[in-house]
């Protein structure tokens, strides 16, 4: 079971699905420049969306997560950025095949009337 991380960190684009876990972690430490070590989630997707993997330091070791659709493609961003910031929820929603773009955006009110 992947564990409930303070931060998701998908790295944009796609990835060579033939990396591993060394392969994946020196990617999140010199392209993403981010700390594989923390504890956060680094989730990868191939070029045909329908691979993804999610690598996380979990206490005393590596753990390497993999999902291959069958049928359908998972609803990748396409942005400029090498990394997006999403939290927990983003995440089941890419999982589950929605797409994060179309989300409601939050509203900020200072008043009620």
């Amino acid at each position: 079971m992947i564990p409930l991380p303070s931060r998701v960190y998908l790295a944009l684009g796609s990835t060579d699905m033939r990396k591993a876990i060394n392969g994946l972690s020196v990617l999140v430490e010199q392209a993403l420049a981010l700390d594989p070590f923390s504890g956060d989630l680094f989730v990868f997707c191939n070029r045909r969306r329908n691979i993804i993997k999610i690598l996380y330091w979990d206490e005393n070791g590596f753990c390497l997560w993999h999902k291959r659709l069958e049928k359908h493609r998972f609803k990748w961003p396409r942005r400029p950025e090498e990394v997006l910031a999403i939290d927990a929820r983003q995440l089941s929603w890419l999982l589950a095949g929605l797409d994060l773009s179309s989300a409601h955006q939050r509203l900020y009110y200072r008043h009620a009337g």
